[in-house]
């Protein structure tokens, strides 16, 4: 039996998967609602797959799964995201996460993605992979695509409204960092404030209104 634990920041939305495993006969060993919690948790529970959603408060999916693969490189994680962007998927799996999947696909998908990922096999939704397919045919690209890793991080910070202090303290940077990397990403996408970045991260998908 695979075990695996939920990481989600809404409790309703746990107990929908859990009950949606536990017909596969997938186990939910454990749960957390932050990104911050599933870093203290994984190390004790062990389980063989976290499945983690992307935008949660503090520090959210993304910088979750780095610390938590920093922490131990042979994890599986399979993200869970309701945007529909192509940057994020791309961001999660060079992060070092096995599958990436749409939050609206079909349910029978998410038994699919766990089981693929605890064998150790890459999965992605067919509809994300033809968005990331169609993008690099047609050289699209999101302004976002010319960040660093840190630096799309700090941005999504910004666009949801957190200051340079709270971004600080939620990524473990100095202020003095974090506003370097607010000047380089203002200089990348042509923004003069941080309203300008919210509108960025809107209109290419990259975060909810």
């Amino acid at each position: 039996m695979i075990r695996v634990m939920l990481v989600d920041d809404h409790a309703l939305v746990r107990m929908g998967f859990r009950m949606l495993l536990a017909n596969a006969e997938i186990e939910v060993v454990a749960e957390a609602q932050s990104g911050e919690e599933a870093c203290q948790q994984v190390p004790k529970v062990k389980p063989d797959v976290v499945v983690m959603d992307l935008s949660m408060p503090g520090m959210g999916g993304l910088e979750a799964v780095r610390r938590l693969l920093a922490q131990d490189p042979k994890l599986k994680l399979l993200v869970l995201s309701a945007h529909e962007d192509t940057a994020h998927p791309q961001r999660v799996l060079r992060a070092g996460a096995l599958g990436y999947l749409a939050k609206r696909s079909a349910p029978e998908a998410l038994i699919a993605a766990v089981t693929a990922v605890a064998r150790g096999e890459r999965y992605m939704d067919a509809q994300t992979a033809q968005r990331l397919a169609v993008a690099q045919l047609d050289g699209e690209a999101s302004p976002a695509d010319r960040l660093s890793e840190r630096e799309f991080s700090v941005f999504i910070q910004l666009a949801r409204g957190a200051t340079v202090a709270q971004i600080a303290e939620t990524l473990n940077l100095s202020p003095s960092t974090v506003g370097t990397h607010l000047y380089h990403i203002k200089q990348k996408l042509g923004a003069s404030n941080q309203s300008e970045i919210t509108l960025v991260a809107l209109r290419w998908g990259l975060i909810q209104a």
